[in-house]
């Protein structure tokens, strides 16, 4: 691996803001579906817990692997054996 020049770096702390903000705002989303039936349907004080919890959770893991989803495509995206083409 060589040095990486400023744009390369300006282009991986893009990806990373992308990456971060796209995951919170799918979460969110998630989150919000999920937890959102509980005042909306008029359901318990034990069902409103466990739509927070099971909101959360999900929310969570939509998180992470938007992360990962997004920095993988863009970590492939710049390896040219990754697409399946050499030299």
């Amino acid at each position: 691996m060589g040095r990486r020049g400023s744009a390369e770096r300006d282009a991986v702390t893009v990806e990373i803001g992308y990456a971060f903000v796209s995951a919170c705002f799918a979460a969110a989303l998630v989150f919000a579906a999920v937890y959102g039936a509980a005042p909306a349907l008029g359901l318990s004080r034990a069902a409103h817990g466990f739509l927070e919890v099971a909101g959360g959770v999900l929310a969570g893991v939509v998180f992470l692997l938007r992360v990962v989803h997004v920095l993988w495509r863009f970590g492939r995206r710049g390896n040219p054996d990754a697409r399946g083409t050499s030299g």
